[in-house]
C-alpha cells in the first residue's frame, strides 16, 4: 500500500463523525507509515457536515455516523458513486462517570436514581435515534422525556455526562473505551436488539476524486491493520 514511483505524498481532508474521532487519530500514524500521506481531521456531527458539504466545504472524504448521509451525497452529485462502504458498526452504551451508578442490565433507567439523561440530537445523530429506540423498547419514552438533555452531537452528549451536567447518557462505546486502559465510571453495553443497527459508512467526496491520498485512506480503512484498531475501540463490521 506504499507510495509508488513518481507519486508524491499528499494530504487528505477528512470530515469524521464525532464518535470516530479518537479511532481515526489512532489510525493516522499507521496510515502515514503505510502510504506516506497525512490526514487533516475535522470531527463533528454528520448532519452538520452534510449541510457544509452541500454548501461547498472542501472536505475530501466523509466518515459518517450513518449510511444515509453518504447515500444522499451520492444522489446529489457531491460524492462519488461506488465509493460508499461500511467502515464500522457502532455500539451504543449507557454510561456514567460515577462508578456503580449504571448496572449491566440498564435497570437504572427505570430506577429514578438520576435527574438528567444525555443523548445526541436524534434528528441529526444516529446514536441519538438509537437512544430513543432503546427508551421505546423499554417502555420509558414518556417517563423520561422530561429528563432528557440533548447534545448537538454524540461528543456533546458525552461531555454532558463527563462534566456531571447529566448523571448518565447514551454515548458510543468508542468514547469510553480506550484500548489498553480500564473503562472509567460504569456502563451498560446496550444489546443491538433494542435499536436499529448503527452502520457507519465512508464515502469519497467529489472534491477528493482527484486526490490519491483520499483513495489511499479509503483503501487503508479496509485493511487488516486498520480493522484491528477499529475493533479495539469496540466497533464491529
Amino acid at each position: 500500500m506504499g507510495i509508488g514511483p513518481g507519486v508524491r505524498a499528499g494530504q487528505v481532508s477528512v470530515a469524521v463523525a464525532a464518535n470516530f474521532a479518537a479511532p481515526l487519530v489512532s489510525l493516522a500514524a499507521g496510515f502515514t507509515a503505510a502510504t506516506g500521506h497525512t490526514l487533516r481531521i475535522s470531527p463533528g456531527p454528520t448532519g452538520r457536515f452534510y449541510s457544509q458539504i452541500l454548501a461547498g466545504a472542501p472536505f475530501e472524504v466523509l466518515l459518517a455516523a450513518d449510511e444515509e448521509t453518504p447515500r444522499k451525497l451520492i444522489d446529489t452529485g457531491h460524492a462519488v458513486a461506488g465509493s460508499q462502504f461500511t467502515y464500522a458498526i457502532g455500539q451504543l452504551v449507557l454510561w456514567s462517570a460515577r462508578p456503580g451508578l449504571v448496572d449491566d442490565q440498564g435497570a437504572v433507567l427505570a430506577s429514578g436514581r438520576f435527574t438528567r439523561l444525555a443523548i445526541a440530537n436524534p434528528k441529526t445523530a444516529p446514536y441519538g435515534r438509537a437512544a430513543l429506540e432503546v427508551l421505546k423498547a423499554r417502555g420509558l419514552t414518556d417517563a423520561l422525556s422530561g429528563r432528557l438533555v440533548t447534545g448537538e452531537s454524540i461528543a456533546q452528549a458525552y461531555q454532558f455526562v463527563f462534566s456531571g451536567n447529566a448523571e448518565i447518557g447514551f454515548v458510543a462505546l468508542s468514547q469510553v473505551r480506550v484500548p489498553g486502559k480500564p473503562m472509567l465510571g460504569s456502563h451498560w453495553r446496550v444489546p443491538s436488539s433494542l435499536h436499529g443497527e448503527i452502520r457507519q459508512d465512508a464515502v469519497l467526496l467529489k472534491t477528493g476524486e482527484g486526490n490519491p491520498a483520499a483513495a489511499s485512506l479509503l483503501a487503508y480503512l479496509k485493511s487488516a491493520p486498520a480493522r484491528a484498531v477499529i475493533q479495539s475501540y469496540g466497533y464491529a463490521f
